[in-house]
């Protein structure tokens, strides 16, 4: 089945389709017995499916089971919860499940074929260059997500394209239509409220629905930081080191460097304002500190960080300037 475009009618027939994908049939008995599902709906490579039995018609609790995996029994017992592992992407497991109740055997038949989906949060938020952390999701922000699907037939020889994939996206339940169908691997998610969450989910078909596989994460928003480093004339900005609470002028002149981190930078990079004794002094990323005079002294500075009208962080120093440097053993 090749999609053109989604409609939020067409995502609700096509959805069922590609939970089934995941073959169920019933070999014996007096029809649908017993429901077999299976956890999660859509397993990675080399993990586990866990697998529930759940019946209205039969007594469960003085019944067994007997689970095959390829023709191998794997478990018989009680009906509880049963694990199945599973091999590389793409290799098909053929799950029987028997149901022994009040002598008389009902078997259901599931295919399990494990697919490789991974969703990546790029959270659209601030970060010095050369950052080599991540940024956190920002506040009154975004956060694109990306599918990374590598979807393989039964022998595993062959990865097909991403961009001939088609792509069901669900955000906190609800599917969202213009933002899937083929070639569409990425998503654009507003941040969640502070305090809250938000799930995205992911259903990634091949073309016919052949092949499904699927991801979900859920993610919450953080509050911005703002940091003050030093910024050396031979070492640059000293990274490896923020200022807190005190810090020394030595020299003529200082030049400090505020980096904003996990700002939203949807409209543009965050404000930075710094103030010197409460009074503005400028605006930007940096600010260059000249004491004047000939004693010592102290002052203080505030920096503001700003994104929208709830958006803010704050970072403050204490300066001294004019103190002498120290001396060693021999008046150096």
């Amino acid at each position: 089945m090749r999609f053109g475009l989604f409609t939020t009618s067409l995502i609700a027939i096509l959805l069922p389709v590609v939970a089934g994908a995941q073959s169920l049939g019933d070999l014996g008995g007096t029809g649908s017995s017993f429901t077999l599902s299976m956890a999660p709906q859509y397993p990675a490579p080399y993990s586990k499916a866990t697998l529930s039995f759940l019946s209205s018609s039969l007594d469960l609790i003085n019944a067994t089971v007997t689970v095959s995996a390829n023709g191998k029994k794997i478990y018989k017992g009680s009906v509880q919860p049963v694990a199945v592992t599973l091999g590389r992407g793409g290799s098909v497991v053929n799950v029987t499940a028997t149901i022994s109740s009040g002598g008389v055997n009902y078997s259901q038949t599931l295919s399990i074929q494990p697919q490789e989906v991974v969703l990546i949060a790029e959270p659209v938020s601030s970060a010095p260059p050369l950052y080599p952390g991540k940024p956190w999701v920002p506040l009154e922000g975004s956060v694109r997500v990306v599918a990374v699907a590598n979807l393989k037939n039964a022998n595993g020889s062959k990865s097909l394209d991403p961009a001939t994939l088609a792509y069901a996206w669900t955000v906190d339940g609800m599917q969202i239509a213009n933002s899937s169908g083929i070639g569409k691997e990425a998503i654009m998610v507003a941040s969640p409220l502070q305090y809250r969450e938000r799930t995205v989910s992911v259903a990634v078909m091949s073309t016919g629905g052949s092949l499904v596989g699927g991801d979900s994460f859920s993610f919450s928003s953080l509050e911005p930081s703002v940091r003050i480093y030093e910024n050396d004339p031979l070492l640059s900005i000293r990274y490896d080191h923020a200022l807190s609470n005190r810090y020394a002028i030595a020299g003529a002149e200082s030049t400090l460097y505020a980096a904003p981190f996990s700002f939203p930078t949807t409209n543009g990079a965050p404000l930075l304002q710094w103030f010197l004794n409460g009074a503005t002094a400028q605006t930007g990323n940096s600010i260059t500190l000249r004491p004047t005079g000939s004693g010592e002294g102290d002052a203080s500075l505030s920096l503001v960080a700003s994104a929208g009208a709830y958006t803010t962080a704050t970072a403050n120093l204490s300066l001294s300037f004019g103190s002498k440097p120290g001396s060693n053993f021999f008046g150096l």
